[in-house]
C-alpha cells in the first residue's frame, strides 16, 4: 500500500521504457516521505485504443490509491510531483493526470492480516 496504477496510450511505451516511467513514479511517491519503499506497488495498463481529445491521442492517467489518513494537501503535493514528473519524462504527450482515492482503513485488508 500504496497502490499506484498508471493507464497510457500504447504509444507511450515506445517514447520510453515501461521500467523506467514505473520507477520514475515509484521514485517520485517516495521521494514525497508519505509511504516506505517497501510499500509502494506501481503497475501499467497500455491501450491498444482510445479516444482522447477526440482521436487518437496520447495520454497518461495515474490512479493513486492510498490509505485514508493524509491531508488534502499531502494528496494535492503527491498529485503534483507525479504529473510533474510525467511531464518531464513526456513533454509532447498532451494529456497527463493523475487522482487520488483513500482506501478506509476499516475495509482494507491483505494477506498478511489474516
Amino acid at each position: 500500500m500504496p497502490h499506484f496504477i498508471v493507464d497510457c496510450s500504447k504509444n507511450i511505451l515506445e517514447l520510453k521504457d515501461p521500467k523506467e516511467i514505473l520507477n520514475e513514479v515509484f521514485e517520485t511517491a517516495f521521494s514525497t516521505g508519505l509511504f516506505s519503499k517497501d510499500a509502494i506497488k506501481v503497475r501499467l495498463n497500455s491501450y491498444k485504443y482510445s479516444l482522447v481529445l477526440g482521436g487518437d491521442k496520447d495520454f497518461i492517467h495515474v490512479f493513486g490509491n492510498i490509505m485514508e489518513g493524509r491531508t488534502a494537501e499531502q494528496k494535492a503535493d503527491l498529485s503534483r510531483k507525479i504529473v510533474s514528473k510525467l511531464n518531464q519524462l513526456f513533454p509532447e504527450v498532451p494529456i497527463i493526470s493523475i487522482n487520488i482515492r483513500d482506501f478506509e482503513k476499516s475495509s482494507y485488508i491483505n494477506k498478511t492480516m489474516l
